[in-house]
Formats: structure tokens, C-alpha cells, sequence
């Protein structure tokens, strides 16, 4: 509620316009991994939409953050250690989706754009998601959670599947998503993965002039099938091996055939000491790249 509090006076002050969604109106509209990965809360969730509409738009760019308030993995608890701390960050991703859409009508922006904080906390108790249940998202799909600390991917394909609705020329989403991405390119460079190079070329393109380290990993269609369920079109995680790339093919299923990029921040959306442009603790990586992305931007 916090998030939304702050989205709502961020849009006031920087000409967005701004709509919440609460529990009831995300019930009624299908979201099923928003409400699934919200159970074990005591905290409602929130999806706030965000919209910047200039005159004669140049194109249409919807951003859609992943805002899990705090991960704890739900029952598939995370270790006690240090990630586990750092976790009230793994709402980086809908911060740098505000950020970006707060500067936009003083840059005079000349794309449409369209932003979505995906707002909730992921927490074990009796009323949470479990393993082997199946979620019913907003475009109709299924998926067997076979890992509830694999939520990201869950509350994200919600937005995704609006921001096709909404006819978007274009999606990116970014999330502080996989260990996998750490694990892969370390602590300083985000992950990209998309299905459309000439957009995920404006993506990196983006990324490069506004000095935020950025590397293309590839949507390996030959492991989709490490997703297949029996019980419904697809589970939740594919496995020990490439989990970045598996993310982002199940995050594919909701973009239909519209240019998507996925940016992968979990590596680069905290320092532990200053770095550059990049102060001690939480970054905000990624909102220098949205902004570059969407004033530039076209169809």
C-alpha cells in the first residue's frame, strides 16, 4: 500500500496519470499470479498503473516492474543469510519503472508510455501458495508452481499480459529476477533476453549510453520443454541449469508475438559500496536505461 501511496504522489507531481488496483479489482480481472503470490500475506497487493500520454505519440512503450515488497520465498523459504537481508530490494524493478515514468513529461517525452508496478510481498504462513498448486493468469494460461521463491516471473506475467491488451508497439520488463543472472555475468551487469533483436538492440543501445552494463542472453527456445507440466501449460521453473534464460521463456508465453525485452537486474540492483555513478546500497539500475528507451522511442 506504501508503493501505491508513493506511485499516486509521484504522479501528481510529474503529470502521469495514475490507477490502483486493489485486491478486489485484481480478482475480478483474473490476475491469478498477483493473488497467488500474495496468499501469504497479511498485506494486500497493489498494481498501479502508470500513464504519460503526449500529443501525436511517436509510439507506445510499456514498462511493467516487479515490486515484490519483500521475498522471503514464501514456503519455498529462502537461507538465512545475507541475500535473504537484501531482499526488501526485490521491488527494484517497479522503482526504476516510477523513476523512469516520473521524469518523462519534463524531458518532453514524445512516445506514449504506459507503466505497471507489480506490488506485493512474498510470505510463508497457512494461507500460502504451495507446491503443486495451479495459478490461472490474466491471458489465460496455467502454471504448476513447482518453486514459490520463482514469484517474480508470477506477478510479472499479469502485467505482461495487460500490456498486450493495452496494444503496446513494444514491452520491456524488468525484474531482480534470478540468482541465475548473478551467477552467470556477476554482480555489475544486468541480463537482457528478448524476441525481437532490432528491439533488443534499442534496449542495449539505450543501456550504453547511459552507462548501465548490459549483456544479451539468448530466449534458447530448445529449453522450453525443461517448463512442460502435465497439469498445466507450463511449471513455474525449468530446472537447475539456465535459469535466467528459462525465466524468460516463461515470461515469453505472455507477450504473444509483441517486441518484449526482459531485464534481469538481480545482480546489479545493489553495491555494497559507492561505484561510479552508483551509490552504497540500492542503485536504481535500470531507470537511466528506461528513460534513454523511452524518449527515444518509436514504432
Amino acid at each position: 500500500r506504501k508503493m501505491a501511496e508513493r506511485a499516486v504522489a509521484v504522479a501528481a507531481e510529474t503529470g502521469l496519470g495514475v490507477e490502483v488496483f486493489d485486491k478486489d479489482k485484481l480478482l475480478a480481472m483474473g490476475c491469478g499470479g498477483m493473488i497467488g503470490v500474495n496468499q501469504g500475506s497479511v498485506e494486500p497487493p497493489r498494481m498501479v498503473k502508470l500513464t504519460y500520454t503526449p500529443k501525436n505519440p511517436t509510439g507506445h512503450l510499456v514498462l511493467v516492474g516487479k515490486g515484490v515488497m519483500y521475498d522471503s520465498g514464501g514456503i519455498s523459504l529462502k537461507p538465512s543469510d545475507g541475500m535473504h537481508a537484501k531482499m526488501k530490494m526485490d521491488m527494484s524493478g517497479a522503482a526504476a519503472v516510477l523513476g523512469a515514468m516520473s521524469t518523462l513529461k519534463a524531458l518532453k517525452c514524445k512516445a506514449q508510455v504506459t507503466g505497471y508496478l507489480m506490488c506485493t510481498d512474498n510470505l510463508p504462513s497457512g494461507s500460502a501458495f504451495k507446491l503443486g498448486d495451479v495459478l490461472t493468469f490474466r491471458n489465460g494460461k496455467t502454471a504448476e508452481i513447482h518453486n514459490t521463491d520463482a514469484e517474480g516471473r508470477l506477478v510479472l506475467a499479469d502485467g505482461l499480459s495487460l500490456a498486450v491488451e493495452d496494444g503496446a508497439d513494444a514491452i520491456v520488463d524488468i525484474a531482480t529476477l534470478t540468482g541465475a543472472a548473478v551467477a552467470a555475468l556477476g554482480p555489475k551487469i544486468a541480463a537482457v533476453i528478448g524476441n525481437d533483436q532490432p528491439f533488443v538492440d534499442k534496449v542495449k543501445a539505450a543501456a550504453g549510453r547511459t552507462d548501465e552494463s548490459m549483456w544479451q542472453l539468448p530466449l534458447a527456445k530448445e529449453y522450453r520443454k525443461f517448463l512442460d507440466s502435465q497439469v498445466a501449460d507450463m511449471k513455474n521453473v525449468g530446472g537447475p541449469y539456465g535459469g535466467a534464460i528459462t525465466a524468460a521463456l516463461f515470461l515469453s508465453e505472455f507477450v504473444g508475438s509483441t517486441p518484449w525485452a526482459h531485464l534481469d537486474i538481480a545482480g546489479p540492483m545493489d553495491v555494497d559500496g559507492d561505484d561510479g555513478w552508483m551509490s552504497r546500497g540500492a542503485t536504481g539500475y535500470g531507470t537511466r536505461t528506461l528513460i534513454d528507451l523511452a524518449t527515444s522511442f518509436s514504432r
